[in-house]
């Protein structure tokens, strides 16, 4: 009788969920995103990062992504689910005490899972949600330090806004994270520099500003 019970509740779960969507609009589109490092999601960071990147021609950008996103429009309440899937390329810049500069580049995949808010009949938007993070390149070696990576998959979160203007899409958010993933890089010995640690710690998971546009079909 408990088995029946909970199968009934199951199936009525999936059928309200099968016609909330049925009645649901739903678009899809591309996206393609400017990442750039920083430390909290204030308006004097955002301001300091982007001064930092145009006087350094870009080098402290952190990189870019591309991808697709579904917007799934919730019928007569204004809000909506929002699914992404991305490729991430990204780099972190490491100075030793021996003057070495390492660029650690990582490669990832992102799915975003957000949800947001409507306003002015769907022109703009505000959302909120986690994003989970899959790392596509390990054991990287610069300048004769190997990267030691452990975490495969980490996860984070994301808020932010967008506009939409007829069916271009300009977006802005702030990521950060939930879960670290601190690596290290091992002097492998055959280009040990006098006086550089033969270990080197950074953060493979910084928090950024995201600035992008989008098409939807």
């Amino acid at each position: 009788m408990k088995k029946q019970k909970t199968m009934k509740t199951a199936i009525s779960i999936i059928g309200i969920l099968a016609s909330t969507f049925a009645y649901s609009q739903v678009t899809f589109g591309l996206r393609a995103n400017a990442l750039i490092n920083t430390s909290s999601a204030s308006w004097d960071n955002f301001k300091g990062a982007i001064n930092t990147s145009a006087d350094s021609n870009g080098d402290n950008a952190a990189g870019f992504n591309v991808g697709l996103a579904a917007k799934i429009d919730l019928p007569a309440s204004g809000w909506f689910v929002m699914p992404e899937v991305y490729y991430t390329s990204f780099k972190n810049t490491v100075e030793t005490t021996g003057n070495v500069k390492i660029e650690a580049k990582s490669n990832r995949i992102d799915v975003p899972v957000l949800v947001g808010h409507n306003f002015l009949l769907g022109k703009l938007a505000a959302f909120v949600g986690p994003v989970a993070s899959y790392n596509l390149s390990t054991d990287n070696n610069y300048s004769g330090f190997v990267e030691d990576v452990k975490n495969e998959l980490t996860v984070g979160y994301q808020i932010g806004a967008q506009a939409t203007l007829s069916k271009f899409v300009i977006n802005a958010r702030y990521e950060g994270a939930f879960s670290e993933d601190s690596r290290k890089f091992i002097n492998s010995g055959s280009d040990l520099v006098a006086g550089d640690e033969t270990e080197i710690r950074y953060d493979n998971r910084p928090s950024m500003f995201i600035l992008g546009i989008g098409y939807n079909f």
